[in-house]
C-alpha cells in the first residue's frame, strides 16, 4: 500500500478530509522518530513496538572467499509485532 492509498483509506474510514489525515500521519511519524531518537521505544497497542537499537561492531566471514571483514557499529530500527497482530495474521493464513 502506498502512502496516498493509506491516506485515502483512512480518510474514507473516518469520513475526514485527506489533507487533515495527511497532516495527522505526518505529525505521527515525526513524533515516533523524535521519541526513538531520544532512546524511547514506541508501543502502539494492538499493533506493535518500534525500537531504535545500536548494533555493536562484529566480524563477518564471506562464505565464498573466507575473507574476514569488520562490520562497523550501526543504528537500526526494529519492529516487534504485538500478540494481537500476530494472531490476526495467523487467522488470515488459516483461512487460505
Amino acid at each position: 500500500m502506498k502512502h496516498k492509498e493509506l491516506i485515502n483509506s483512512i480518510a474514507l474510514k473516518l469520513n475526514q478530509d485527506e489533507n487533515e489525515i495527511s497532516l495527522m500521519t505526518k505529525a505521527f511519524t515525526e513524533l515516533v522518530i523524535k521519541k526513538m531518537q531520544e532512546g524511547n521505544t514506541v508501543n502502539i497497542q494492538g499493533f506493535g513496538a518500534f525500537e531504535f537499537k545500536r548494533r555493536d561492531e562484529r566480524l563477518s566471514v564471506h562464505p565464498a572467499t573466507q575473507m574476514r571483514t569488520l562490520i562497523p557499529p550501526k543504528q537500526v530500527v526494529s519492529f516487534r509485532p504485538s500478540t494481537v497482530l500476530k494472531n490476526k495474521l495467523k487467522d488470515i493464513e488459516s483461512h487460505e
